[in-house]
């Protein structure tokens, strides 16, 4: 059972009554371009995920059955004491794990690269914590591994992993302060807004799961403070409505210094050492400005309200898709979706052009529309995964108003001048 899955219509539903309170109260913490990304990051490490989750769980697998220092069967996972006992321990020496995790993916910096992604928002609400890396696959196992070697059932350690992200989701809040005795003990939205700050008294800190308890203890904790309010983001801005590049900025940046360093040392190191490095020929061809907070502005390029509401509308179709896309990957697997992701993702791309104003963006969507989604439909056609009069009239009526939706929509707003990639 797919804890995560089940758990997307209640995400969902707290993003709307936050964003109603939001509006109620007129806070101004959510931005509809802002969320539109970091939900579409969320839908694309999703739907990514579906071709790369097998490689931990193989590796975890052989942990488990040829080197695990203890046999658990799963039996002993039971109501007993001893089984609450076991998953109690399970739970916390996971959250052990994610600490060690979480904190090297902020002082690593290939680890960063994957990491950044959930960071970038300048805005903090529950669409923030949607906002998930799709290359995190490749090396964050690594630090799940000491369960597996204790040997903790893999169906153990996948459930309490689940919890210990469902219980994440909450915390990414501005609407809920201070919790007295809690902020103490868990990590709660207080003590997870410092460590989505770019401040530098909150810089790399707080990084448990669910308790603070290893903060204090290994010298990580920064207490919210009411004279410093917390300015979100990263130093380095991502200045881009994509969540392709979302994915790709930090590898771009730390390749561009790895090819340009002379010493084959420096060309690695560029990878492993900590965050902020660069080699120093590097930095002295190429430096790079420090971000100073006292100027800072959020990323926010003017674009036309017709772009806003078409925008709005094919956001909310890529949702529904989403969806379908998840229940045949359960029937059927990864091959079976293939096609079907590679048009989502072609969506996701064309809503960030048109969210950026970008000169581009129409033709770019004009091209999804009509042969890249033709295309798609005919596949699925032919490999009988869909067919029939009611799809292609699905599909017809999506299309034709799709392109009435352009005809109102004048993306370009050339008083920005936004990031190319």
């Amino acid at each position: 059972m797919d804890l995560l899955a089940l758990a997307v219509p209640f995400f969902l539903l707290a993003l709307i009554i936050e964003l109603a309170v939001d509006k109620f109260r007129g806070t101004g913490f959510y931005r509809a371009n802002d969320a539109i990304n970091s939900i579409s990051a969320g839908m694309m490490m999703t739907t990514f995920g579906y071709f790369t989750k097998l490689l931990p769980v193989f590796v975890w697998g052989f942990v488990l059955q040829h080197l695990a220092l203890i046999d658990m069967p799963l039996a002993w996972f039971d109501a007993s004491p001893r089984g609450i006992a076991l998953w109690v321990s399970a739970a916390l020496l996971l959250d052990f794990c994610y600490y060690w995790l979480h904190r090297m993916s902020h002082e690593i910096s290939i680890l960063w690269a994957a990491h950044a992604v959930h960071h970038q928002s300048e805005d903090y609400n529950l669409s923030t914590a949607l906002r998930q890396t799709s290359t995190g696959f490749l090396f964050g196992w690594i630090f799940y591994l000491p369960l597996f070697l204790l040997g903790f059932p893999l169906e153990v350690v996948i459930t309490v992993n689940a919890v210990n992200l469902l219980y994440q989701f909450w915390v990414h809040t501005q609407h809920v302060r201070r919790l007295g005795v809690l902020d103490y003990i868990l990590i709660t939205p207080s003590n997870h807004r410092v460590h989505h700050a770019q401040n530098e008294r909150y810089i790399d800190k707080n990084y448990g799961g669910i308790f603070i308890l290893w903060d204090r203890m290994f010298g990580t904790f920064e207490d919210e403070r009411d004279d410093e309010p917390v300015v979100f983001g990263v130093r380095k801005p991502l200045a881009n409505l994509n969540p392709f590049w979302a994915n790709l900025q930090v590898y771009d940046y730390l390749l561009f210094d790895s090819l340009r360093a002379k010493s084959w040392k420096d060309k690695i190191g560029v990878w492993f050492r900590r965050t902020g490095w660069r080699p120093s020929d590097v930095e002295a061809r190429y430096p790079k400005q420090r971000a100073d907070l006292a100027t800072f502005e959020k990323f926010d390029p003017p674009v036309t309200a017709g772009a806003r509401r078409y925008v709005l509308g094919q956001f909310f179709a890529s949702i529904a898709a989403v969806m379908p896309i998840g229940a045949l990957f359960a029937e059927e697997g990864a091959s079976a979706v293939l096609v079907p992701c590679l048009l989502l993702w072609a969506q996701l791309y064309t809503l960030g052009l048109l969210n950026e104003g970008r000169s581009g963006a129409i033709r770019f969507e004009l091209l999804r529309l009509l042969p890249v989604n033709a295309i798609g439909a005919w596949w699925l056609t032919q490999t009988g995964h869909v067919g029939g009069v009611v799809f292609w009239a699905v599909v017809a009526a999506y299309t034709a108003a799709s392109l009435m939706g352009l005809l109102a929509v004048n993306t370009v707003s050339k008083q920005y001048n936004t990031k190319t990639i």
